[in-house]
């Protein structure tokens, strides 16, 4: 387990590592809005590149709604990882709840047009609750 990124999935030749940051300036706990950003690092272990093609995302409020979320690319990218490297973003999710957690899957295609679902580890959402 790397300190930095908490939570890891390893699928194949690729790891997905995970951290959280409840984002306070960005939430309004009166208003029921809690906002937390997540980095992810997708880590290209193989000896063959690999490409990101799309994102499939389960969030899960406190009160055991959820919903899903699927798209092409991340952050507006479908980037190559080459052996060895890896590609990092950051992006965010809100809540209308202090709690809940996020998991889901990438597509990601091999060199030869091959495709294969890579596991995003479940990760926790935890914010302060409202005291009245």
């Amino acid at each position: 387990m790397n300190a930095f990124f908490p939570h890891a999935a390893h699928t194949e030749d690729v790891i997905v590592r995970v951290s959280v940051s409840f984002l306070p300036e960005q939430s309004e706990l009166a208003k029921g809005r809690w906002f937390w950003a997540y980095h992810i690092r997708v880590e290209n272990c193989g000896d063959a590149p690999v490409q990101l093609l799309s994102r499939h995302w389960f969030i899960t409020d406190g009160h055991g709604d959820r919903q899903e979320v699927a798209g092409e690319g991340v952050i507006g990218e479908q980037p190559m990882i080459v052996p060895g490297a890896s590609f990092d973003y950051v992006s965010g999710c809100p809540l209308t709840t202090p709690t809940g957690e996020m998991e889901g899957s990438y597509t990601m295609m091999r060199a030869d047009g091959s495709h294969f679902e890579v596991a995003i580890p479940c990760f926790p959402l935890v914010g302060p609750a409202v005291t009245e």
